[in-house]
């Protein structure tokens, strides 16, 4: 039964997926590095693949004529946008869109993008498609289609040796938990108000900051005793932080993909199919080429592999 009230929490601000993201750091310059997750790494070398002709052929002509497809993504939201020493992009999006601009033989450039006005960007003809960890929903499905390339929930962090003890989502009732400003973990911890006081707590005071940086921040201060971020970037974020010394997660048996586990992938206006149906042709081609996989190790992402390429599976 636990499970299940829990999970009906979850359900209540599953909503606000619909029009929350992961993101919403507007700076536009490469941040200095930290104790926290580093958001500034050392450059990469890129991951090779090749052309692949019948995947190429499938572009539309208003793309290949403009000689370039234009990527649109938010850094930092490492591992999948960072920078790196030398203030250039780099993170899980921008090697994957490199892959694809080679699968198809086309040039992709890699533009930053604040994530409250990403989707705008698209509608406005700045740019082509959206790679910056962006969640698959119904609501987005509207306009954009999305060709999705992870899957994952929401964990939780705590600073090492968990002083707290927290196990579980209701353990931070009565706690502050600090999360990154516009995004659906707010609304997912504001939801357990009154699941926090059948419990006999208070609800979960909800400190939210500019960015995810500053969400981790909070936590390293004492300002916040948990922090709610992405799994796949909480992995990172633990890994990374403090030479992996500062965070660990809370692994909740009940959740073991995480709360609320979603989809989340490229985007591209819904009013170009021909394009979508490009992109899809070029990620598959990267699934059996190995890159995909290639790319997924590097930012130790293999947890949240897809196993092929679909559209639109946000429900």
């Amino acid at each position: 039964m636990k499970k299940f009230t829990i999970a009906v929490s979850l359900a209540a601000v599953a909503g606000a997926l619909l029009t929350s993201g992961c993101s919403n750091n507007p700076a536009a310059e490469a941040p200095k590095s930290s104790e926290n997750a580093s958001s500034v790494v050392a450059p990469n070398p890129p991951i090779e693949t090749t052309k692949d002709d019948k995947v190429a052929a499938l572009l539309p002509k208003s793309i290949r004529d403009k000689g370039e497809i234009k990527a649109a993504g938010n850094i930092p939201y490492p591992p999948y946008t960072m920078y790196d020493t030398d203030s250039k992009p780099t993170g899980f999006d921008y090697d994957l869109s490199q892959a694809l601009g080679q699968k198809l033989g086309i040039p992709v450039s890699f533009n930053q993008q604040a994530f409250s006005t990403i989707i705008p960007s698209l509608l406005s003809k700045k740019f082509d498609v959206i790679l910056s960890a962006m969640n698959d929903t119904p609501e987005r499905q509207k306009t954009l289609n999305f060709v999705d390339y992870t899957h994952g929930g929401f964990i939780i962090l705590v600073k090492s040796g968990n002083p707290d003890g927290v196990k579980a989502l209701l353990d931070v009732c009565g706690k502050t938990v600090s999360v990154q400003k516009a995004t659906v973990q707010g609304d997912l911890l504001r939801g357990l108000e009154t699941k926090c006081k059948e419990k006999g707590k208070e609800g979960v005071q909800v400190l939210e900051l500019p960015t995810d940086l500053d969400a981790q921040t909070a936590l390293r201060a004492g300002k916040s005793q948990a922090y709610v971020v992405d799994a796949p970037v909480a992995e990172y974020v633990v890994k990374t932080a403090g030479d992996g010394k500062a965070f660990e997660l809370v692994r909740d048996s009940e959740f073991p993909a995480g709360y609320l586990p979603v989809f989340s992938g490229m985007g591209n206006l819904n009013t170009d199919p021909e394009f979508t149906e490009a992109l899809r042709a070029a990620f598959q081609a990267l699934l059996d080429d190995g890159t995909y996989k290639k790319i997924l190790d590097r930012y130790s992402l293999t947890s949240y592999a897809v196993t092929s390429a679909a559209v639109n599976q946000g429900k």
